[in-house]
């Protein structure tokens, strides 16, 4: 089965997400359920569960924060104490997780979109002379050509550089592609990453622990990292849907965790202690077993990306 490989509106221009957030002022629930008055929410201090979609408003703990400033990509580091985020400037924002202490590690440039940060957060090995890591990854698209670049999450309006993506050393040594490049997603303890790439539809692994190297292990999109490091949920189009898969970091063991699916499930993410997916629908956010033993349930009427509280 091969990937659907689109623009999605990660890749979308820069003044069209400025326009979109600065028409967005909350978070809003489908139609259906605005008409009845229901409003389902089933973020809560117990699941870490939270949603971003640009505007002002983060829906998590069963209510909305306002952040001050449109939050849009929001993602959390592994303790949950700390949410990176892109701006409605489209600069690289860090806060507390109550929205306090808001500070930019980076400024974006101009004539770029950044998106979809994540934490790569490492201990230091000394037995193997590793450094400890604290870095933010994320997208720059300019041009319509992307690449991942990377910061300190410590930084303080710093410029960010370009990751570097290493090879594949397997039976048929090959460099990977350096644009193209989306969708990072760094779990586990050594700081491993994985990514998709839209021109060739491949999810890549990224591993820097003793020495930078990595390569496709799966076709897909919008690959999500197990909070072990150890799994990999993903996005393959499957008879005109978009379905969840799963597989191990080596791309064996592939499954579909949600084979009955009638609409688009994207943008997948896990829940900390790993059981749980939740994903987004076009017309809510749902949750599914991770292993795929039942099927997915509507959790919150609201729209947007979603994201786990370590």
């Amino acid at each position: 089965m091969s990937a659907r490989i689109r623009v999605t509106r990660r890749t979308a221009t820069a003044a069209a997400i400025a326009l979109t957030a600065a028409l967005t002022t909350l978070l809003v629930p489908t139609a259906a359920d605005a008409a009845s008055h229901r409003v389902l929410n089933g973020t809560s201090k117990a699941n870490g569960l939270t949603i971003s979609d640009g505007s002002t408003y983060v829906v998590m703990n069963g209510t909305r924060v306002n952040f001050g400033v449109h939050v849009r990509d929001l993602a959390w580091s592994p303790d949950g104490k700390k949410a990176a985020f892109i701006d409605g400037q489209g600069n690289l924002e860090v806060a507390n997780a109550n929205a306090t202490g808001r500070h930019i590690v980076s400024v974006n440039p101009g004539h770029q979109t950044w998106s979809h940060p994540t934490w790569q957060v490492a201990k230091a090995d000394p037995r193997d002379h590793v450094e400890a890591k604290n870095n933010l990854i994320f997208t720059a698209n300019k041009g319509g050509t992307t690449r991942l670049m990377t910061i300190s999450a410590t930084a303080y309006h710093r410029a960010p550089s370009v990751l570097a993506l290493g090879r594949d050393f397997g039976p048929d040594v090959s460099y990977n592609p350096t644009t193209g490049n989306n969708w990072a997603s760094a779990a586990g303890g050594y700081g491993t990453s994985v990514y998709d790439n839209t021109r060739n539809g491949e999810v890549y692994l990224r591993d820097d622990y003793l020495r930078q190297m990595g390569g496709a292990v799966t076709r897909g999109s919008e690959p999500a990292l197990s909070p072990n490091g150890e799994e990999i949920v993903f996005v393959r189009a499957v008879k005109g849907h978009d379905h969840l898969f799963t597989s191990d970091i080596r791309g064996k063991h592939v499954k579909d965790i949600t084979p009955h699916a009638t609409t688009d499930y994207t943008e997948p993410a896990w829940s900390a202690n790993g059981k749980t997916i939740a994903f987004r629908t076009p017309t809510g956010t749902d949750t599914v077993p991770a292993n795929g033993s039942k099927a997915p349930v509507r959790v919150s009427s609201y729209t947007g990306l979603v994201a786990y509280r370590g």
